[in-house]
């Protein structure tokens, strides 16, 4: 891998560590102000919504600079939304504008790889990026759970700067104060990120002339044979991953009786799994071969519905990791398929923006879901089983929709060699 490849890595570790770290810390501070219960799930929900709202726009801002340049401006965005908090400004407007930041860095992220890898070392690449940014979600959740822990804030509270009031007065202070200076450092690493010299054309700055730029884009990628299978998984993974992210944190509340600095530490155990699983699909499934990991996708849904006969954490932590495994296994490919079909395709920029706009309508969708069952008060075991039922529904008939495609084209190569 060319040495610009690792500061990107670099760049997106920290970047993601602050994230997650941040979600648990929003999370305590809900709790904190007595909040109800369906709006924990919220926060998620704020976060991604600005992937939808401005998925017209960032792919072409994403191209529009140079990629180390747009990841540094979003960076930015994030420490301004986490200062937010500060302010006493709710947790969800704050999240929310973490998430705008977040929304335009993404293109960026994925988009300067097509940039800077040839085709070949795209699944190695993402399997990379996605085991690395397991690794930040791992120790980000787990940073975020052990910054709320009394003990914790009571050490950080205690430090003290000679003649300098730093205004840093609570336990979510003082998390918060570890969180932006997380962010700091992935700012200042992204200021290394080379410039790889790509040159897209003159991007449009007309609102109307990019939502039908942008809704061309979608359409492409579509209708594409490939890239409507890649792009149907990862949609489906990241809704997926979304609701159980939070599902995970409620079953071990009901289930497992673990509070929220212990249960977030299960979020990082599923995520050790994805992080298993992403590093042995880079190993193993080249680009030509990513197809051939769907059935894994019916067999996670399957297994997350065991969750429900769990009550010892000590069978939980292999469930978990062998749940992220299986998902990690599978995304990786798909991911770097899609990558692929729409650099060829379209744009980096613009493929991702697209990607983006997919995997998290389907995230508002799942949380927006998610948040009713709670408020409903429904069942938490009954709420695994249907989102294990629908997950693996959902990839049976991703398959079937590839086999389908799969003999249409058969056909045509067929009527096509009868032509000559």
């Amino acid at each position: 891998m060319k040495r610009g490849f690792y500061t990107i890595m670099a760049a997106q570790f920290f970047s993601s560590l602050a994230d997650n770290a941040l979600l648990i810390a929003a999370i305590a501070l809900l709790a904190e102000m007595k909040s109800p219960g369906w709006m924990t799930p919220l926060l998620k929900l704020f976060f991604v919504l600005s992937y939808v709202l401005l998925a017209a726009f960032v792919g072409a801002f994403a191209d529009a600079l140079p990629k180390g340049r747009v990841m540094f401006i979003t960076n930015m965005v994030k420490i301004v939304g986490c200062g937010l908090m500060f302010a006493n400004v709710h947790p969800l407007f704050a999240y929310a504008i973490v998430g705008f930041g977040a929304a335009a860095y993404s293109p960026a992220k994925y988009g300067i790889l097509t940039e800077l890898l040839p085709a070949e070392k795209l699944v190695a690449a993402n399997g990379w990026i996605e085991g690395l940014t397991i690794v930040s979600i791992i120790l980000g959740t787990v940073l975020g759970g052990a910054l709320i822990n009394p003990h914790v804030s009571s050490t950080l509270l205690a430090f003290d700067f000679p003649l300098l009031d730093t205004g840093v007065d609570t336990p979510t202070e003082a998390a918060l104060t570890v969180i932006m200076a997380l962010y700091l450092v992935s700012t200042l690493v992204s200021r290394k990120i080379p410039d790889t010299g790509a040159i897209y054309p003159h991007q449009e700055r007309s609102p109307i002339r990019l939502i039908a730029d942008f809704a061309n884009c979608y359409s492409v990628l579509w209708r594409d044979r490939l890239g409507q299978i890649s792009l149907a998984v990862t949609t489906l993974f990241w809704g997926a991953a979304a609701a159980l992210q939070f599902i995970v944190l409620k079953w071990a509340e009901k289930s497992l009786h673990m509070p929220l600095d212990k249960a977030a530490i299960l979020q990082g155990v599923t995520a050790i799994g994805v992080a298993i699983g992403a590093i042995a699909a880079a190993r193993f499934v080249p680009l030509k071969k990513s197809i051939s990991v769907l059935p894994l996708g019916v067999g996670m849904g399957l297994i997350v519905m065991t969750m429900t006969l769990v009550t010892d954490v000590r069978f939980a932590y292999p469930l978990l990791i062998m749940i992220g495994a299986l998902s990690g296994y599978y995304l990786v490919p798909m991911n770097a398929l899609l990558q692929h079909r729409g650099h060829v395709l379209l744009s980096a920029g613009h493929s991702i923006a697209v990607q983006n706009f997919n995997e998290n309508l389907s995230v508002l969708t799942m949380l927006v879901l998610y948040a009713l069952m709670v408020k409903l008060n429904v069942n938490v075991n009954y709420v695994i089983l249907l989102f294990g039922l629908f997950v693996s529904s959902v990839m049976l008939l991703i398959m079937r929709k590839h086999a389908r495609n799969q003999r249409e084209h058969d056909s045509l190569s067929l009527i096509g060699e009868a032509k000559h």
